[in-house]
């Protein structure tokens, strides 16, 4: 009865966005298409010439991650092509560099504002959320005219957009009108209150907006928006867990400004981690950001409010490690074998690896630490790329090294040798493929 009832609600959900198509609200979201550009934009926020917004645009798209997105791996900045994987399929991030043909060449600052903040493209066709507008919506006009001055400078990239990869019915865009009706909250958020501090409100600002934050770290509904009752307190993205950032302050190991401003910029915190996944672009774009945007972000993320956090899938709760010296674990398991054939000479207490840059032990390591394997078994299967610098995190992957039996062998090991907590009960062989499968593209 209620799977009947969820094909019923999926029907009508449908039939409303056809029945906008026709009225030819759902594909142009009642704007007519904004005039292409055919001579220099001039606006009352910025020129696109004007070099000094340029230059504080290019601060401004590192704290959005635009680069990253919207680069594709081996092709040219900006020129698209990246394949996002989501649940309803993948969809492949757009040209944004000024080609007149294939990227925003043509657009206006009216188009790009429009696109940035309300979802509709140049030629007036609805825009997926895989592209953060519920966020970037809330972009101030000095902002916005910034990156479009910034983007505008770049040079010029024919690449045309590969097609979407989406299960039916979601690469009829017309729907998306309906979900914007339902999801997308536009104008500016609420004002700081009297008290807040200036970084925090500044700090704020950018998480809630250019950062979007809680496109990665806030659990999502069947429909993919963001269930804003739980803003921030994790989800997961692209087959790795993205943990809750209210409770940063909060941890058995707490994090300090410093240790999280580090983290944002190099993507390695000496008391908690190295970012892999989805967050290591996100770091490499943060070290050409604004020092004061980070240390305002860092800010803003240690005063929230601890919230309940969201149980990732496979999750098992635990007593928290204690932040003492834990015992060694002994066990004869394969294991142990596994750990010292492939884990010890970086990892084992005294190697080089583990007390050159401050590296973090084991035992204080997030993804270790965590209520869930999948992180831990990801960054076993994937590692950390190289990335041309001596003090950056980087992993070799194991993916083809291991059975999915001998990874989970390896983490239950590792977490047994390294924290107070026991191994995951739920982390087997199976689990392993799942992970595995999640982190492969469709």
């Amino acid at each position: 009865m209620k799977g009947r009832r969820a094909v019923m609600a999926g029907v009508a959900v449908i039939v409303v966005a056809l029945m906008g198509a026709y009225r030819g609200y759902a594909a142009h979201a009642g704007e007519p298409a904004p005039s292409p550009v055919t001579a220099p934009v001039t606006a009352p926020v910025v020129a696109s010439s004007d070099t000094a917004a340029a230059a504080r645009g290019a601060k401004l798209a590192a704290v959005g991650d635009c680069v990253s997105c919207h680069t594709a791996t081996g092709g040219q900045p900006l020129a698209g092509g990246l394949p996002l994987q989501t649940p309803f399929g993948v969809i492949y991030s757009t040209n944004i560099t000024p080609d007149d043909d294939t990227g925003i060449g043509r657009w206006s600052l009216d188009a790009f504002a429009r696109a940035m903040r309300r979802g509709v493209s140049s030629d007036g066709h609805l825009l997926y959320p895989a592209f953060p507008y519920p966020h970037f919506t809330h972009i101030n006009d000095a902002d916005i005219g910034s990156l479009y001055a910034w983007l505008m400078s770049r040079a010029p990239i024919s690449a045309p957009t590969p097609h979407n990869e989406l299960i039916f019915p979601l690469g009829f865009r017309p729907i998306m009108a309906v979900w914007n009706l339902l999801y997308l909250h536009t104008g500016d958020e609420a004002a700081p209150s009297p008290s807040e501090a200036s970084d925090v409100a500044r700090g704020r600002y950018l998480v809630e907006s250019l950062g979007h934050c809680g496109a990665c770290h806030t659990p999502l509904n069947r429909l993919g928006a963001e269930r804003r009752d739980r803003a921030l307190q994790g989800g997961t993205i692209e087959g790795w867990d993205a943990p809750a950032l209210t409770d940063l302050a909060a941890r058995p190991t707490p994090w300090t400004q410093a240790q999280l401003v580090s983290y944002l910029r190099t993507g390695l915190a000496s008391e908690h981690g190295a970012a892999a996944g989805s967050m290591r672009p996100v770091t490499r774009m943060l070290a050409d950001a604004s020092a004061s945007d980070v240390d305002a972000i860092s800010a803003y993320l240690l005063a929230l409010p601890a919230g309940a956090r969201s149980g990732p899938e496979h999750a098992v709760a635990s007593p928290p490690a204690s932040a003492a010296s834990v015992p060694v674990s002994t066990s004869p398991r394969s294991g142990a074998n596994l750990f010292a054939a492939a884990c010890a000479s970086c990892h084992a207490q005294g190697a080089p690896m583990s007390t050159d840059g401050a590296r973090p032990p084991l035992s204080l390591s997030t993804a270790v630490n965590a209520d869930s394997p999948r992180n831990t078994v990801r960054i076993i299967l994937d590692g950390i790329d190289w990335h041309e610098s001596d003090s950056a995190p980087f992993m070799p992957s194991f993916a083809n090294t291991f059975t999915d039996a001998q990874i989970a062998e390896l983490a239950n090991y590792t977490r047994e040798r390294f924290t107070a907590r026991g191994s995951w009960p739920s982390l087997d062989a199976d689990a392993v493929a799942h992970f595995r499968k999640d982190g492969l593209p469709r």
